[in-house]
């Protein structure tokens, strides 16, 4: 199918005559958000030298209008310029939209390729940007598109994001005189040519939204590599495109001002002693300002616990990050979390292209809200040489590929202790991991899953959904 697509861009090109110019509100590939009711209202104008009179539009779908969408009048050509809107467009694709001067006979411009469905803003930082190699990467689908970074529709494809040629001058590169400055010429076509990463969740998760629901899928990747909390500020919407948040307001406005929601993917780069104190003030502050910003105070809003870095400083500000990620689920109404703690990496820190699509698909159960959000800690008991840990919204049982790992026992010091000698799955209870002990625990001990920056966690539920880093629990 994506062959067939390819071929067809390429073969029934865009056309306009002398009489009618589409240069405004529409353009080849694009993905519009549907209403409530599933319809979307798409906006198109340009010039026409038919003063006066009638501009009619249609929208076809395999070489047939549609029931209510032939022929008819969107408005009317004055001053050398027109404008108009098709509304009631319903939820599907692709669709061509054909548009003439009253009076004739065919078709003088045509829109090719256009979707109705849900808009999904990609942002945060390098791990949602996407820096997964570029090998067995998830294939492109006719009914996901992307607005990629230079403001262009097209059908989505690894890598998502490219930052070097951004729209946005905030994405730039610094050259040699600390001066973002985009690429250009033969600069980026030897960046392009010689990439070798790139894949992450954004692409997956669309491909599997769009096979459990039918629902086309527009991405807009506005992710960026290594920033904070502080660069994604509300506080810096003023500087428009010189600004993480103020580029995403704009994108999203030009993509029409609504979407379905955001997914988010960061924390990294705040794991240290002074922003980690502040991190989910901040998280909370930005979600509210989006929601504000788009007129959606309902916006759906997933996240990413952030999972592995090979790396050894700030463990306890990373940990406090993860602890701030899993609480934001309750402070902040119509979020989700899910978790990439097990997943396999690419380099140091960033996720492997197949854990991408895991993470991925993990953001589309949210999303779809296929089942429960995935197990999360719920009690701590001990029962004499054995520590019950159980969990609530677990889907099935709790599984484990091999050993159980992830759990571990520290002092009130913080000193990790060898008392864990065996953890398995309770036969009689699907929601409880039973923790052997070798040892006595000392008063003021507690309970770590996943502690630091690089543990083994390899615990999930029937359904896929993993076990979020957690602690330190206090044992009693």
């Amino acid at each position: 199918m994506f062959r067939f697509l390819v071929l067809l861009t390429f073969f029934f090109s865009t056309c306009f005559s002398q009489d009618l110019n589409v240069s405004s509100g529409i353009s080849d590939n694009q993905v519009f958000q549907r209403s409530t009711n599933g319809l979307a209202s798409i906006p198109i104008g340009g010039s026409s030298s038919a003063d006066g009179k009638n501009i009619e539009a249609r929208v076809v779908k395999k070489g047939s209008a549609l029931k209510g969408l032939n022929w008819h009048s969107i408005g009317k050509a004055d001053s050398g310029k027109w404008s108009g809107s098709l509304t009631s467009v319903p939820t599907g694709g692709p669709y061509n939209i054909e548009l003439r001067v009253a009076g004739k006979k065919t078709a003088e411009a045509v829109i090719k390729n256009i979707l109705v469905g849900d808009l999904w803003v990609l942002a945060g930082q390098s791990n949602m940007e996407g820096v997964g190699d570029l090998v067995d990467v998830e294939s492109p689908y006719d009914l996901v598109h992307s607005f990629d970074q230079t403001d262009k529709w097209d059908i989505a494809k690894e890598p998502l994001h490219r930052l070097v040629d951004a729209a946005d001058r905030v994405h730039w590169r610094a050259n040699a005189q600390k001066v973002p400055e985009k690429l250009v010429g033969a600069d980026l076509e030897k960046y392009i040519a010689n990439r070798k990463k790139g894949a992450g969740l954004g692409l997956p998760f669309a491909v599997e939204m769009v096979r459990r629901t039918g629902v086309p899928v527009g991405l807009l990747p506005c992710a960026h590599g290594g920033t904070s909390m502080d660069q994604w500020s509300p506080a810096l919407k003023d500087r428009g495109g010189d600004s993480l948040y103020g580029a995403t307001i704009r994108r999203v406005n030009l993509a029409g001002g609504k979407v379905t929601g955001i997914l988010w993917y960061q924390g990294e780069s705040d794991a240290s002693p002074k922003a980690a104190p502040e991190f989910l003030g901040k998280f909370e502050r930005m979600v509210a300002a989006f929601r504000s910003d788009f007129g959606q105070p309902e916006l759906p809003f997933y996240s990413v616990q952030i999972g592995r870095h090979v790396n050894y400083t700030n463990q306890n500000e990373w940990n406090s990050v993860q602890n701030d990620q899993i609480k934001s689920e309750t402070t902040i109404p119509h979020s989700g979390m899910v978790v990439s703690v097990d997943s396999v990496l690419d380099d140091g820190i960033h996720v492997s292209t197949q854990d991408q699509k895991k993470i991925g698909r993990r953001l589309a159960d949210l999303a779809t809200r296929a089942h429960k959000n995935g197990p999360r800690f719920a009690a701590l008991k001990q029962e004499g040489a054995v520590l019950r840990v159980s969990f609530t919204g677990v889907n099935g049982k709790l599984r484990a590929d091999g050993r159980i790992g992830g759990f571990s026992i520290h002092s009130a010091k913080g000193d990790m202790l060898p008392l864990i000698y065996k953890a398995k799955l309770d036969p009689t209870d699907p929601s409880s991991v039973l923790l052997s002990i070798g040892g006595t625990i000392p008063p003021g001990a507690v309970l770590r899953y996943g502690a630091g920056r690089d543990p083994f966690c390899n615990l999930d539920d029937e359904k896929g959904m993993g076990v979020p880093v957690f602690g330190p629990v206090e044992i009693h």
